[in-house]
């Protein structure tokens, strides 16, 4: 029996079985575990995934656009103008305009094709024009389609600025559909040729890349997909780990699982990084083609394409501004690649290779042109929705801005005061200047200072000094508006007026005369001082400031003396609201400088309508302005009908004691232009409103072109005759009598010559009241 036990002893292989079987369970529960594990994480993975491609992938900046420039026959725009603005919406210059973004200049005649934009009122499809000038008009329009002339057009408008969020990325979205097939081909062929076949993940590349990397001894090739690529980029870091590329391949497979190959393709066009702006990265390929080029991403010519993309390897390596020898290798390196997969022929690889960079002045892209007037379009935007408004993604904001007008007054500024300072040996001058569509109420453009880029002290909002004798047209006008007329005779003698302080005031004109008595109209036009302080107080100083509350004014206003000769303090931009009644019969509306939002889908989110109303009498209003022609034809501004014969304009000089400051204030039959010029230290510029602001509007006109003022008279005024010297309406035989137009209500009848004249004056009649009261 012990022998049978001893061959009954364990085996030595039973111990073997054990333990593999249990090394095979424990692989098996591992495998459970690390599988559990795989698909828990992968839901993790995909649930990160449809987050940021079911949501708004991108937080984009708000797009700032300028007017659209309207075109029509016989509008004021020289074929010089036409050129700029093609120039700054980078339309390309060919022999021959074949696709949108192109024209072409024969003679007289500009041909172009418009590009399609998406307007605040909807779409408008890419358009072929014939533009015809004459001098400084538009004479014609025809469409090159069918030959047949048109009376309206209009361009798509300028890209003014980008309102970026607190993101350090910046990107222009694009759609697929937009993106011309010679970019998806380059980039597939450089970065992804089986982007098609694989499942997000590509085990040809990887094996590709792995044997040339072997043959060159380094790494010169990688494996990665586009899709890899765009998960990397998406939501993993630059780490450079196992577990990382292990991600970054989990998630690939994912996204491609989940989205179709075009959708994947459209998120990398606008993610991939392509460079540095300062401070902010350019992201995706729309946005860096108007960052190297100026150009929409569907006007790329293949050289072009092939840089940008050639750039995906290292932004910062192949730098076209700093390493153009290295850039133009890259591009060069991607056409041959095109080439050799029979993409390009031998010819188109010969001449595209031959073409230079063509990148544009580094810091050129359309950042920052108009600080001035973007300073006074976040206020509005600010006053108007708050500050929320801009955090919404990919808004666009459609202003008033026309591009050509500010590059008139951006000139005016800049060569007027170097002009003035040369001639009158003056330095240090500043200047300001708006200017207003007076029929819309919108502002077309505004310039902070004579650097017109510098983005600091904004002298057209913020710069209040005391407007001198721009006051005055709200005189006359409160005048106008109490029974007086153009030929009322205004006393011009010596007179002394005791302030609340007891100090005695004596006004003087501004060449030491006295003319006894003079009509109104022409003391407005001369800018007479005594006069037209007889004429504050006669009407009463009270409704000099309720007319000023009227006109825009909305400061406190004390209603002395001095204030009837400009002791008030506007900016620049108040001033040209002050006029706007005044320009268009007594209706105003609030300045804006905004048109339209649009919102990143399309809809509108707001669209300027505000109506004007009436704040002070039509025919005094008009009757005003009418006065406001006297001062260019034969007043303080009459070097202006020198400059411009037989055009008629309408303004008002302005100059403060001791020649502190030079203000001026003019208008066409379009524009309203308000200027100021001085010292920022407020120490006297020694120049009247003559002799620098007119200087300046005289520069802008001159480069604007001028639109003569149509004077239409309103109901209920025609033209009268009065006695100079006692303003009775007389018969317009009589001798020496002043025509001029005249509201009809309230006017009495006119006598002839022979019969007395009785004086409707009522300054005569309260000169002792007045005399007594402030004496």
């Amino acid at each position: 029996m012990a022998t049978q036990r001893r061959k009954s002893t364990p085996k030595k292989a039973a111990p073997k079985r054990t333990l593999w079987r249990k090394l095979f369970w424990l692989g098996f529960k591992l495998s459970l575990v690390v599988g559990a594990f795989m698909v828990v994480f992968g839901i993790y993975l995909d649930t990160k995934v449809r987050e940021r491609f079911d949501g708004e992938k991108w937080q984009l900046p708000v797009m700032v656009y300028s007017r659209p420039l309207e075109l029509y026959p016989s509008q004021r725009l020289s074929q010089t103008q036409m050129m700029r603005e093609l120039n700054m919406l980078s339309y390309k210059q060919v022999r021959q305009p074949h696709t949108p973004g192109e024209y072409a200049v024969n003679g007289n005649k500009i041909e172009l094709i418009r590009r399609p934009f998406a307007f605040h009122d909807g779409a408008d499809a890419a358009r072929g024009l014939r533009l015809t000038f004459n001098g400084a008009r538009l004479e014609g329009i025809q469409s090159l389609e069918n030959q047949r002339p048109l009376g309206y057009a209009q361009m798509d408008p300028v890209l003014l600025d980008r309102l970026n969020t607190e993101d350090r990325e910046d990107r222009l979205l694009v759609r697929i559909a937009e993106v011309p097939d010679s970019l998806l081909v380059t980039l597939l062929t450089t970065e992804d040729r089986d982007f098609y076949q694989h499942g997000g993940v590509s085990p040809v590349a990887i094996m590709r890349a792995m044997v040339a990397n072997v043959l060159a001894g380094r790494t010169v090739q990688g494996g990665s997909t586009l899709t890899q690529q765009l998960a990397k980029n998406f939501f993993l870091t630059r780490e450079r780990s196992l577990w990382r590329k292990a991600q970054e391949a989990y998630m690939a497979v994912l996204i491609d699982y989940r989205y179709s190959k075009d959708e994947i393709l459209e998120a990398y066009l606008n993610e991939v990084y392509l460079g540095q702006n300062f401070s902010q990265g350019v992201y995706g390929f729309g946005l860096a083609s108007y960052f190297y080029f100026g150009i929409p991403v569907n006007e790329l010519d293949i050289d072009q394409v092939a840089l940008l993309v050639g750039m995906v390897k290292g932004p910062s390596y192949y730098d076209p501004w700093r390493f153009p020898d290295r850039a133009k290798a890259r591009r060069d390196l991607v056409l041959k690649l095109l080439m050799d997969h029979g993409s390009l022929t031998q010819p188109e690889y010969e001449l595209a290779s031959k073409q230079p960079l063509g990148i544009i002045t580094r810091g050129q892209m359309s950042y920052g042109r108009t600080p001035a007037f973007m300073g006074l379009l976040k206020r509005e935007i600010q006053s108007r929705f708050g500050p929320d408004l801009l955090k919404q993604s990919g808004l666009k904001i459609f202003t008033s801005l026309d591009p050509i007008a500010q590059h008139a007054a951006e000139q005016a500024v800049e060569s007027g005061l170097a002009t003035i300072e040369k001639q009158r040996g003056k330095k240090k001058l500043e200047a300001a200047m708006v200017v207003s569509d007076w029929h819309k109420g919108e502002v077309v453009a505004m310039v902070g200072g004579r650097d017109p880029r510098y983005a600091g002290f904004n002298r057209a909002l913020d710069a209040r000094r005391q407007i001198g004798s721009l006051v005055k047209p709200a005189v006359y006008l409160t005048g106008l508006s109490n029974g007086l007329t153009l030929g009322t005779p205004l006393k011009d003698q010596p007179i002394r007026i005791r302030g609340q302080d007891g100090q005695i005031w004596t006004p003087q004109n501004y060449d030491r005369k006295f003319r006894q008595s003079v009509p109104l109209m022409e003391a407005l036009a001369s800018s007479l001082n005594v006069p037209t302080v007889n004429l504050g107080l006669q009407v009463g100083l009270d409704k000099v400031v309720d007319t000023l509350h009227k006109l825009g004014v909305s400061q406190e206003i004390q209603p002395y003396p001095s204030l009837v000769l400009g002791a008030v303090a506007l900016s620049p931009m108040e001033v040209n609201q002050m006029y706007l009644p005044i320009a268009n019969q007594g209706l105003t509306q609030p300045l804006s400088a905004i048109r339209a939002v649009v919102n990143s889908d399309g809809s509108q989110l707001y669209q300027h309508d505000e109506a004007a109303k009436r704040v002070t009498d039509p025919q005094a209003s008009w009757l005003t302005l009418f006065a406001m022609t006297k001062t260019v034809s034969q007043g303080t501004a009459r070097a202006l009908s020198a400059k411009f014969p037989g055009a008629t304009m309408a303004a008002k000089t302005g100059t403060t004691n001791e020649l502190r400051d030079s203000w001026f204030t003019g208008l066409d039959n379009n524009e309203l232009v308000s200027i100021w010029v001085g010292r920022d230290d407020n120490t006297p510029a020694g120049l009247t409103g003559a002799s620098g602001a007119l200087q300046l509007f005289s520069g802008y006109m001159s480069q604007r072109g001028v639109n003569s003022l149509s004077l239409n008279m309103p109901e209920g005024v025609s033209w009268a005759s009065f006695a100079r010297t006692s303003g009775a309406r007389v018969t317009s035989d009589c001798p020496g009598s002043l025509q001029v137009p005249a509201k009809l209500a309230g006017l009495s009848e006119p006598m002839s010559c022979a019969a007395p004249v009785a004086n409707p004056n009522p300054v005569n009649a309260l000169d002792n009241w007045f005399n007594g009261f402030f004496n």
